[in-house]
């Protein structure tokens, strides 16, 4: 059921927010400084951290796996709405700033998507005798 997703959503989202305020107001800046990205990044370590403690029960899974294929989209959404050309006339910090964090984000794909069919959701049960319950060898 996708409600529990929205609540781990709701949670991350708005912890993300608030992050994301303190560091604007530590820079200087009166605005939202990556409030949604952390919220994306706090969402996904604490699902992760979840499923590894056996803490996230089936229908949760199912929620955050339905939220996040909406979220990003969204989170794009958002940055492609941003006014690029108020950040380009701010300086060459701007500039650089957003040049230095694609470069980063594109360097990060291969890490973070590394060769694999596995599903993080799923996990292998394994016996004893080093097969897995529908029997193929591991």
């Amino acid at each position: 059921m996708a409600i529990y997703g929205t609540g781990l959503l709701a949670i991350c989202l708005l912890t993300g927010i608030i992050v994301g305020r303190l560091l604007g107001i530590l820079i200087g800046v009166d605005a939202n400084v990556g409030g949604v990205g952390f919220a994306m990044l706090l969402l996904i370590l604490v699902s992760d951290r979840l499923h590894l403690s056996g803490h996230l029960p089936k229908p949760t899974a199912s929620g955050v796996l339905f939220w996040s294929f909406i979220y990003i989209p969204i989170v794009v959404a958002m940055a492609a709405s941003q006014n690029v050309r108020a950040a380009i006339s701010g300086g060459p910090a701007a500039l650089v700033a957003g040049i230095v964090v694609v470069a980063v984000c594109f360097a990060m794909v291969p890490v973070i998507s590394r060769p694999g069919t596995r599903d993080p959701l799923v996990t292998p049960s394994l016996e004893k005798d080093g097969k897995s319950s529908e029997g193929d060898e591991v």
